[in-house]
């Protein structure tokens, strides 16, 4: 049975279609079968009309930040209403979002697989191209290897790699917020405490799914400076 909480997706391919409802009624109860029962919360639902060939769907990405300020599962009627492409999907695990497809559930686990097989030959080729370079380099007279007493600057390098990765994700997390904190401005809200009591209010959570305070209000908005 589902769990937790949930933002749905729907998809048709044209004007008409998002019009007339055609398809996107089916789509919903594929949605509401595969939620019924359990203890679980739909926070909302969007719909786009867009073909699957693009991948740059606003409504998808608006959707994929709803699921990461909320902590919630994208939950799709049929695998296909993202993508048969396997570079889009790796693109949306990418984005920290969990998804799962009403019609093949196991599939979160399945394309994650795919993905691993994928990156392992995608590896294996990248390490026969380096061991032909080096040894035709060899071949040529060029000396290979070094001194060790680099390794001290590898580990600086692997350390400001990391806290790279880790400022690119409070940038990506305060851009998720952006819009919500400008409304909560837009209706009177000036203060760090007024911006934290009102993203509470709208059941967000900070970044370790703790309630808001001024200091945390604070970060995000020195992010967006």
């Amino acid at each position: 049975m589902a769990e937790g909480r949930f933002v749905s997706y729907l998809r048709v391919s044209t004007a008409k279609q998002g019009a007339s409802g055609l398809g996107l009624e089916a789509q919903r109860k594929a949605v509401t079968d595969f939620l019924n029962g359990g203890r679980w919360t739909l926070v909302t639902e969007v719909v786009e009309v867009e073909s699957g060939k693009r991948a740059d769907r606003p409504k998808l990405a608006e959707a994929l930040r709803l699921c990461r300020l909320h902590g919630a599962t994208l939950v799709i009627a049929k695998l296909d209403r993202l993508s048969r492409d396997a570079h889009f999907l790796l693109g949306l695990q990418r984005a920290g979002v969990r998804f799962v497809a009403a019609d093949m559930p196991e599939a979160n686990e399945m394309v994650v697989g795919i993905m691993a097989v994928v990156a392992q030959a995608e590896r294996k080729m990248i390490s026969a191209r380096t061991k032909a370079a080096l040894a035709a380099a060899k071949e040529r007279g060029v000396k290979l290897g070094g001194p060790t007493h680099h390794l001290p600057a590898q580990a600086g390098r692997a350390a400001a790699a990391s806290a790279s990765v880790r400022s690119a994700g409070a940038k990506h997390r305060a851009e998720d917020l952006a819009r919500d904190i400008a409304e909560l401005r837009a209706k009177g809200a000036t203060s760090l405490r007024e911006l934290a009591a009102g993203l509470d209010r709208r059941g967000l959570t900070t970044s370790r799914g703790a309630t808001w305070t001024a200091t945390a209000v604070r970060r995000v908005l020195a992010q967006l400076a």
